[in-house]
């Protein structure tokens, strides 16, 4: 006896329908291309999931970097992140960079700290 698949099938080509309802054109109506937007959406996601810590990371470098050349134009983000290793202060660059934005006196002071270690 021959199997026709008909729930199954309805229910895949539902779901492929359902996850791809709000592309253009035939992406979210024809099932073969909803299909293959779909793929590349799942895997266009899983890349950029990676990429959102490097570009994060990569701004938070750029804001400290920049904090660290107000408090001392002779000072280097490198420098500046050697001497808190160096003075044991445990910030992330996450950290860093919310306090460089939201209190420039706090980073000013943890500048001095970085500084002062380098000079010791």
């Amino acid at each position: 006896m021959r199997v026709k698949r008909g729930n199954k099938r309805v229910h895949k080509r539902q779901r492929y329908q359902k996850r791809t309802s709000g592309m253009y054109g035939g992406r979210s109506r024809w099932y073969r291309h909803a299909k293959e937007a779909m793929e590349k959406a799942l895997g266009y996601s899983y890349r950029d999931r990676r990429d959102r810590k490097r570009e994060f990371r990569a701004l938070w470098i750029a804001r400290i970097n920049a904090a660290v050349r107000m408090v001392d134009p002779g000072l280097s983000y490198s420098s500046f992140m050697g001497g808190l290793k160096k003075a044991g202060v445990g910030l992330d660059r996450k950290s860093l960079a919310d306090i460089a934005a939201a209190d420039f006196e706090a980073f000013r002071t943890v500048a001095q700290v970085a500084q002062a270690a380098l000079a010791s």
